[in-house]
């Protein structure tokens, strides 16, 4: 099998401190590295939209809830602060894509709905964003790819 970015890191340290077990950086730093391919691969297929990654979340949250959410929902879903939130919703009811409703028992509330626009576009996203995954996955089987999101299940489950 081929080396990757991690042999090499893993190398030196054995060469360097040959007492230290480092093979829990073959796990973590494989995770790190990931998540650095990952991300800007995620980003362009959002960008091709004219999304930010948060937009997308925002507008893929709400079609998966597929009813209407309070702005309190959506950031804590998201791990957003209020603040950033409301900056977000605020762009995307301007862009045309959710709408604010006002609630009827209480004037601090509302709720935010896709609009048909809204729910166009975060269709056309989230197939775009599917088959930009399946790409990055192609270079493991089917089964791969399900043995690796248990090990990935079970470890978030006890580290979450």
């Amino acid at each position: 099998m081929m080396a990757d970015h991690v042999d090499t890191i893993l190398a030196q340290w054995k060469t360097q401190r040959p007492d230290l077990d480092c093979s829990p950086m073959a796990v973590i730093g494989r995770l790190v590295r990931a998540k650095q391919i990952v991300n800007p691969k995620l980003d362009s297929v959002f960008k091709s939209f004219e999304l930010s990654s948060v937009e997308f979340d925002i507008l893929a949250s709400m079609r998966r809830f597929g009813s209407p959410v309070t702005p309190t929902e959506l950031y804590q879903t998201l791990m957003l602060s209020s603040g950033a939130m409301s900056t977000r919703i605020d762009g995307l009811v301007k862009r045309g894509f959710v709408e604010r409703h006002a609630s009827e028992t209480d004037r601090r509330s509302c709720t935010i709905t896709l609009t048909a626009s809204g729910t166009t576009l975060i269709d056309e996203v989230v197939n775009a964003h599917v088959e930009n995954e399946r790409q990055m996955l192609s270079s493991l089987s089917l089964d791969e790819q399900e043995q690796l999101a248990g090990l990935l299940r079970k470890w978030l489950i006890a580290n979450e």
